[in-house]
């Protein structure tokens, strides 16, 4: 297996008991949303991210504020990212803070961020 050079993390909070389509949902927002932000802002990183095989991660966050706190990270390393809030039509209530998508972004750049994380 070779090394992806470009990744994207999906960071979604175990606190809140969502059901496993609920994740699934939250994280395809991050997803989407972060790959978007990236387009826009980043486009030669999207560029090689989409050629190479869009790598994801998807890891855990035990809260809001560490959410809150790797968002803040992520802004300060300039890195493209999307804070997902739900928008209350089904098992939360609304604007209840989900789950934050960093990148596509250099993999050692969302590393300095994420590596520490344990896998979702």
């Amino acid at each position: 297996m070779s090394e992806f050079k470009y990744k994207q993390v999906i960071v979604l909070r175990v606190d809140l008991k969502m059901s496993k389509g609920k994740i699934a949902a939250q994280a395809g927002h991050a997803a989407v949303s972060a790959a978007e932000e990236a387009r826009k802002r980043c486009l030669r990183w999207w560029k090689a991210w989409i050629k190479e095989g869009q790598c994801k991660i998807a890891v855990r966050a035990e809260s809001k504020q560490e959410l809150l706190e790797l968002e803040k990270k992520a802004k300060d390393l300039e890195l493209p990212s999307a804070l997902i809030a739900d928008r209350g039509l089904t098992e939360l209530p609304p604007g209840t803070i989900t789950c934050l998508g960093i990148g596509p972004a250099p993999s050692n750049e969302v590393d300095k961020i994420t590596s520490k994380l344990n896998l979702f």
